[in-house]
């Protein structure tokens, strides 16, 4: 690890510590080492925060520090609950008012990247937003062949992709660092969750996979309604250029203007959790960053409007299948049924107790029923968290990171529009519909196709295993040496286990049609 990284990270502990944020993290339940290192931090805060409580400085310090530092402060801009509300008020410029680059640059980055086809996007305007990765203008795309139509320009910050690794790397010193003398942290896997933000942020900094992220989207939401996503004009699309038509709708955040417009934000908290639940469950495929500067409603139809797909989620059927089950069995109070999956998914290790562990997730889950979103504290309710998890010697599954940040956003997000949100009533028609068609002879047939891929991919697998035997006999012949008994008796072994490697899937696979 280069000694820039350690640099880089020993510098954003300083400053975040410097401007407060240490301030807004409960030590309670958490590790000794951890606990040293935030009474440490503390001793270095500015006195306006130790002598009246307010962090007002950490928006500036997190743009600053980068833009990976900017996505941590944008999910804590939708938790008021958490970090308080004057906190989440300061960080929520960092979701679309940031300051944008040189508008004089651009010109020259559209007509390198669009090269003939630039000259069709006029009338570009100053930027309408500006986040950490990329700002937006609004133009009019007059096309040589096509109707002129108004479009949304996103363009990448010049210079960001190295900012961007370079935040990564000082992340990958730091999950290190965890690993090497914070031990409880193991379990969490800090080096592999730094390789799935990496993944993450190497993917959205190519804006023609965003593109692609788009079109994919709606072909799943197609035949949905109450979710709106914008339309890909291809050919002006780039590495670091992507236009879309342009969406008109109120910043889902403008609590005033909504309720000036009649839209009923009750009905548009239901319908931004449900969507959410519905891609996620139902596709596999959703939208992992959906802070309030990336969503908008219709004012007329009451929709939701989202845009910017850099970040994506995709989490694969079994995944699907544990994350339905998990709401389901919180909704119903089911415990067991919650315990049972993370061991099944392996969240849990083999040997605790499913009992124990049903137990403690009870805990977390009665005083949640039959309460509003405005009487659950989610400070406390992590807080809780984070003790079972270490009782439970829980481990971190890398691959669920992105779903998990992303239902903390979308939660956020709910919960700020209608208060009083039950989340478990809302979950209900999207969870429960979905599950009752994977019990069903839909979910059957999947299971059967699910398990002939195994099966063929295994089966794949089985003439190498036994070209590797056959290569083995011949260098016994080639040597003039016959294979010894002990030898032989390995061969029988390879093609007795591929009979019964076939007998055995091919029952498996019909008892699954039972």
């Amino acid at each position: 690890m280069l000694i820039s990284a350690y640099y880089r990270l020993a510098r954003a502990g300083y400053v975040l510590a410097r401007e407060g944020a240490l301030s807004i993290v409960s030590a309670k339940d958490l590790p000794g080492p951890l606990k040293l290192g935030i009474f440490l931090g503390r001793l270095i805060e500015r006195p306006s925060v130790r002598k009246t409580g307010h962090v007002e400085r950490l928006n500036k310090a997190l743009n600053l520090l980068g833009p990976t530092y900017v996505k941590f402060g944008q999910t804590l801009a939708t938790r008021p609950d958490v970090v308080g509300p004057q906190i989440a008020n300061d960080l929520a410029g960092l979701q679309d008012k940031m300051d944008p680059f040189d508008a004089a640059l651009v010109p020259a980055i559209l007509s390198e990247a669009l090269e003939s086809k630039a000259a069709e996007l006029t009338e570009l305007s100053p930027p309408i937003a500006a986040a950490s990765i990329a700002q937006v203008h609004k133009a009019r795309l007059v096309p040589a062949n096509g109707l002129p139509r108004t479009v949304a320009v996103k363009i990448l910050r010049p210079g960001v992709a190295q900012r961007f690794m370079a935040d990564i790397e000082s992340y990958y010193a730091g999950a290190a660092l965890a690993e090497r003398f914070v031990r409880s942290t193991k379990r969490l896997k800090p080096t592999q969750v730094v390789e799935t933000l990496d993944r993450s942020a190497r993917l959205e900094l190519d804006l023609r996979l965003e593109a692609a992220a788009i079109s994919e989207m709606a072909e799943n939401i197609k035949d949905d309604t109450g979710f709106v996503i914008p339309t890909v004009s291809w050919d002006h699309v780039a590495q670091n250029v992507l236009t879309t038509t342009w969406v008109d709708g109120i910043p889902i955040r403008d609590h005033a203007a909504l309720d000036a417009a009649g839209v009923d934000r009750k009905a548009l908290a239901a319908k931004v959790l449900q969507s959410f639940l519905r891609h996620a469950i139902r596709d596999g495929f959703f939208h992992a960053d959906m802070h309030p500067g990336n969503l908008f409603a219709d004012p007329r139809s009451g929709d939701v409007i989202a845009v910017d797909f850099g970040i994506m989620g995709r989490i694969n059927r079994r995944e699907r299948r544990f994350l339905a089950d998990i709401l389901y069995g919180f909704i119903t109070r089911n415990y067991r049924l919650v315990a049972e999956r993370h061991f099944d998914i392996g969240y849990v290790p083999k040997d605790q107790s499913v009992d124990d562990f049903a137990l403690a997730i009870r805990s977390i889950g009665e005083p949640l029923h039959g309460r509003t979103a405005q009487d659950i504290s989610m400070a406390r309710v992590l807080g809780q968290l984070f003790v079972i998890t270490d009782l439970f010697n829980m481990q971190t599954r890398p691959e669920l990171v992105l779903l998990q940040k992303s239902m903390v956003l979308v939660e956020g997000v709910a919960r700020a529009l209608d208060p009083s949100l039950d989340i478990w009533t809302v979950a209900e028609p999207v969870v429960g519909d979905w599950l009752r068609k994977e019990e069903g002879p839909l979910g059957r047939v999947q299971d059967i196709r699910d398990q002939l891929g195994i099966f063929a991919e295994a089966a794949q697998r089985v003439p190498v295993i036994l070209g590797q035997a056959e290569l083995a006999l011949n260098d016994y012949h080639a040597n003039k040496r016959p294979p010894d008994r002990l030898t032989r008796w390995a061969l029988l072994l390879v093609a007795a286990a591929g009979t019964i490697f076939f007998a055995v899937a091919t029952v498996r696979v019909l008892l699954s049609t039972s």
